[in-house]
């Protein structure tokens, strides 16, 4: 089973500009993740425990910028204790029969236990250092590197491409010297 998919839960709920202060605003960003099918059981207990989660999430990427493995690890290993995971198997969409990650139980739980599983299956077979926080200034989001070469550094082409640019033109700058 591939977990990526899952582990991109993380980065979507850490990334999200959605600020989860109402159960619509939580509800889009749900749809937004690919996860509206079940929407309409979203409670306040979840819009609390996603606010929760999106925190959680953050720190263990920061942990991992930081290169703090210790760190990054034992707080997975904490949202694991916290967030059990319940594979099912299940068929919908017309698609074969394949795993989930839990079904029953709140949204927030469900969205939660793939989120924490995604990360630590990628953790556990990529290392930790595939965790990361955009390079490119002022932004903050999250990615995950999935390269064969570990050399991801930006969040979104878009990030990339405007790093780029600022670097160009900074070497420009210099190359041209000061101004009289």
């Amino acid at each position: 089973m591939d977990l990526t998919s899952y582990a991109e839960l993380a980065v979507l709920l850490v990334n999200s500009d959605e600020p989860l202060d109402s159960l619509e605003g939580a509800r889009r960003f749900l749809v937004e993740a690919g996860r509206g099918r079940h929407a309409d059981r979203l409670t306040r207990e979840d819009l609390r425990v996603l606010r929760e989660l999106r925190g959680e999430l953050a720190a263990v990427f920061a942990a991992a910028a930081a290169r703090d493995e210790e760190a990054a690890v034992e707080r997975l290993n904490a949202l694991l204790t916290r967030r059990p995971v319940h594979p099912q198997i299940s068929r919908h969409d017309g698609q074969r029969w394949h795993l989930h990650l839990t079904e029953g139980g709140r949204l927030s739980d469900e969205y939660a236990a793939g989120a924490v599983m995604g990360l630590t299956a990628l953790v556990t077979e990529l290392g930790v250092d595939r965790l990361g926080l955009c390079q490119a200034a002022p932004c903050h989001r999250v990615y995950l590197d999935t390269s064969s070469n570990r050399s991801r550094r930006y969040c979104s082409e878009r990030c990339a491409s405007r790093a780029n640019v600022a670097a160009y033109r900074a070497r420009r700058r210099d190359l041209s010297g000061p101004r009289a």
